[in-house]
Formats: C-alpha cells, sequence, structure tokens
C-alpha cells in the first residue's frame, strides 16, 4: 500500500489535510471517507478499514476537516454544511488530481461523517455505494455532545464547549445549521446502493438511529451488525471486520475490473510492468505486489517511489538488518537503527576518493542513527560493519546486467 500527504482546497480557499492510500496494482476504484465529529484522518479505525479496502484494490483518500488536524480554518466557522461541502471539495480533487484522475464511486462515513456522506451523495453523481457506520439518523443526534453548553451558547452566540477532553469554540451557527438538514428525505432520494453498519451496543450512537435510517431507504439496501463493537471501533479485530465487509459489498456494485494478466514470476525473480498510460509501474518482488512510478516534475503521477527511491531503500534496509544481525551474534545492546540514504549524481572532479575522474557518478550518503547502552568503541564498530551490507558490497562491486528479449 502506497501512502501519499495530499492536500486540496475547499470552497473557502482553505488547504485541506488528506492521505490518499493506494492499492500497489491499478485501483479498482475510489473511496472517500469521512471521519466522526471533532475526529481526523489518523483515527485508528479510518486507517484499519482504508488498509482492508487497499487489500481489495479499492483506493481511499480520508482527509481533516476544516478546522480539524492539519486541515486551515478555524473550527468555529464550521458546521455541518461545511462538512458536506467539504466532502464535495475532497470528491472534486480526486477526479482532477493526477494521483487519481476518477471520482470516488464510494462513500463511506464514520458517525457524522456518515450523516454527511448520506447528505453529500446526491451531488454526487460518480458515486454508485455509501455505507455508514455508528451515524446519526439526523444531524441534530450530535446536539447532546454539549448540551450543557447550548443555552450559554445561544445567548452569547458563542462559547467554548468540552467535546471528547477536548476544548472547541463553537457558535450559535451550528445549531442553527443543523436544524435546516432533512437527513430521512435525503436518504429516501439516494438511489444509491446503501450499507448501514451499526453497533447494537453503542452508547454513543444508539442503535435506533440505524432503524430509522434503513426504514428510510430504499432498496438496494443492506444492515450489518458490529456486535459487540464500540463507537469509535477502536478494536483493531472491529475496523477490520468492518473494512472487510465494506470491500465486498461494494464489490458488488462496481465495474468488473479490466481484464489483465496477473503478474507473475519464478522463483528469485522479480518482475515489473509498465503501461502505456503513464510510468506507473507494478511490480512482483518475491510475492509481495509493490508500485513504482516517477514524479510530476518528470512526467509520472508519483504514485510511489522511484527506481533509484528503491535502490536507496535497498541500501538502507539492508543496512539496517546487517547492523541487527552483528549485534544480535554480539550480544550488544542495539535497541534500533534508523538509516537514512540520500542518492545523488556528483561530478567526478568533486570526488576525492573516486578512481573515475570524468563525467558524474552516484553517491549513496548514509546517516546511521543508533539507539541503545552502546560504549564508543561499540559504535565505531558499527561504523564499519554497515559497509558489509550485501546491497553495499554490490554496489561497491563489479556488476554485469545481461539482457535478453522474452517470447
Amino acid at each position: 500500500m502506497q501512502n501519499k500527504n495530499v492536500t486540496f482546497d475547499n470552497d473557502t480557499g482553505q488547504s485541506l489535510s488528506g492521505i490518499l492510500n493506494i492499492p500497489a496494482g491499478p485501483p479498482r476504484a475510489y473511496a472517500l471517507f469521512a471521519h466522526c465529529f471533532t475526529c481526523g484522518k489518523n483515527l485508528k479505525a479510518a486507517k484499519h478499514i482504508a488498509r482492508a479496502l487497499v487489500d481489495a484494490g479499492i483506493a481511499v483518500l480520508r482527509f481533516d476537516f476544516t478546522g480539524l488536524g492539519q486541515s486551515e480554518g478555524d473550527f468555529a466557522d464550521t458546521n455541518f454544511s461545511s462538512n458536506v461541502a467539504d466532502l464535495i471539495a475532497a470528491a472534486r480533487w480526486l477526479e482532477s488530481s493526477a494521483l487519481a484522475r476518477a471520482a470516488p464511486s464510494i462513500l463511506i462515513g464514520h458517525s457524522l461523517g456518515g450523516t454527511a456522506v448520506l447528505q453529500a451523495a446526491a451531488a454526487l453523481p460518480s458515486v454508485v455505494a455509501v455505507a455508514t457506520i455508528g451515524s446519526p439518523a439526523d444531524p441534530l443526534h450530535v446536539r447532546h455532545l454539549f448540551s450543557d453548553a447550548e443555552a450559554e451558547l445561544r445567548a452569547s452566540g458563542e462559547t467554548e464547549v468540552n467535546l471528547g477532553g477536548r476544548p472547541f469554540r463553537m457558535r450559535a451557527q451550528f445549531l442553527d445549521d443543523l436544524e435546516r438538514h432533512a437527513l430521512p428525505e435525503a436518504v429516501g432520494k439516494l438511489r444509491k446502493a446503501l450499507l448501514i453498519m451499526h453497533a447494537p451496543l453503542d452508547r454513543i450512537v444508539e442503535i435506533d438511529n440505524a432503524s430509522q435510517l434503513f426504514a428510510a431507504a430504499k432498496h438496494p439496501k443492506s444492515f450489518v451488525s458490529l456486535d459487540k463493537a464500540d463507537h469509535l471501533l477502536s478494536r483493531e479485530a472491529d475496523a477490520r471486520y468492518a473494512g472487510a465487509v465494506l470491500a465486498a459489498w461494494a464489490s458488488r456494485y462496481l465495474a468488473e475490473p479490466e481484464a489483465s494478466e496477473a503478474l507473475s514470476g519464478s522463483e528469485g525473480e522479480i518482475v515489473a510492468r509498465t503501461r502505456a498510460d503513464g510510468f506507473r509501474t507494478e511490480i512482483l518482488a518475491a510475492g509481495h505486489g509493490l508500485l513504482a512510478d516517477e514524479p510530476v516534475a518528470v512526467g509520472g503521477d508519483n504514485a510511489g517511489p522511484s527506481p533509484y527511491d528503491l535502490l536507496a531503500a535497498a541500501l538502507a534496509s539492508c543496512t539496517s538488518m546487517t547492523l541487527r544481525m552483528y549485534a544480535g551474534f554480539k550480544k550488544l545492546k542495539l535497541e534500533s537503527t534508523t538509516v537514512r540514504v540520500r542518492h545523488d549524481k556528483i561530478h567526478a572532479e568533486d570526488c576525492r576518493d573516486c578512481e573515475t575522474v570524468e563525467g558524474k557518478i552516484d553517491e549513496f550518503r548514509r546517516e546511521l542513527e543508533l539507539e541503545g547502552d552502546l560504549s564508543d568503541a561499540e559504535r565505531a564498530r558499527l561504523l564499519e560493519i554497515a559497509d558489509r551490507c550485501p546491497v553495499h558490497r554490490t554496489l561497491d562491486g563489479e556488476v554485469k546486467v545481461r539482457t535478453t528479449l522474452r517470447e
């Protein structure tokens, strides 16, 4: 899975922060995930659900709503309507971005995020399937979260409220906006496949909300019980189960994947395939699917590391493993090793210890970070051992690449 940090603007020009999770091969579809009220894109449940969807070949964009997480804006200026607008802006970005070039087919929302995707779905014709997880049947459900401060909020127009143990500035316009949305009517006109997932023991959003949504919706509609899960799906097993069910359910409403010969290779063989529409390259390495690409500046989509990035990664990982092996053999108190590698092409005349004297050469600069109770002599020895990494020796040694054409 490739994780790309992305930004895009909302309707008011503020930058929203997101993460695009991309499968190793070409995505079968794109999903847009909306988090719960005052949560963020890095909610653990969101990560696990995204992983399950990516494993099924579905790319996922999750992002912070305006004023939350790493997104710009003031939370006090936001409301349910602005969250819906942010979702539509995210969908537009997916369709226009070089990383995706496809509008979302699936909308997924957790808690109030689910209520928001139900409202946004009507404005997104590309969406064929909508899923909610522990979502209120009415946006006004969140009013109880700050009922103690509602009187002051109405009287002064603005106050600080405590939500989930964190202080937030809120304005009365938030409540006014909630009252303007007739969600059951919107659900009845959805005309898209709907999956409602809810835990019977959810103490934040009661199970009756799922019943109301299901009753308001037209077919095709489905309900899945999340059994003993809590509202935030804090147990990894519950989140992964929700993701796996989502992927299986959504696949029924997605177009069949394009016929494509799966990458295969014999033992010890690395396979890479690049198609005619860019530099995005599927890789099969020891049974593991990877994705490589080139930066946008040179014509790629930056959907994965470049070939030289992968080469530097091979050197970094080999170095780290070699030091781990040596420390284990010598019983050194090496707790962890972090290896940072940079690759550049430099002029030969600038390299004092190089045999080549003309043109350019490849230079890998490697930095070690060793954690543990180590003496200066042990650290110095580990620095020497780094040069014994097999990949390092390969790069330093004589290498032959022999190429043939395959029938």
